[in-house]
């Protein structure tokens, strides 16, 4: 199951306060139709009803099954330049 480091939880809290309390707010990733070498990222109010929720330090992420697949041995990661602009990418999980 994919796995969220602690910076990126964070930076998925802040963006989530960014754009309005909801309790059911995140971020969602899907697939590009049925391309899983083609994924997005976008907020998302809530998950849909097929999606994969994963769930760390109160930042929820939302995965589409093509997603969950790809991204199920990955970790997501976040980091933030001193312009205030974030960027996402995925690793492989560390033992």
């Amino acid at each position: 199951m994919l796995t969220l480091t602690d910076t990126a939880a964070k930076v998925i809290r802040d963006l989530n306060t960014r754009s309005g309390e909801e309790a059911d707010k995140g971020i969602r990733i899907s697939s590009h139709g049925e391309d899983a070498g083609s994924l997005m990222l976008s907020v998302a109010d809530g998950p849909q009803s097929t999606d994969q929720v994963v769930e760390s330090e109160g930042a929820k992420v939302f995965l589409d099954p093509v997603a969950a697949t790809v991204l199920d041995d990955k970790s997501l990661h976040a980091d933030v330049d001193d312009q205030g602009g974030i960027s996402f990418h995925v690793e492989e999980q560390t033992a």
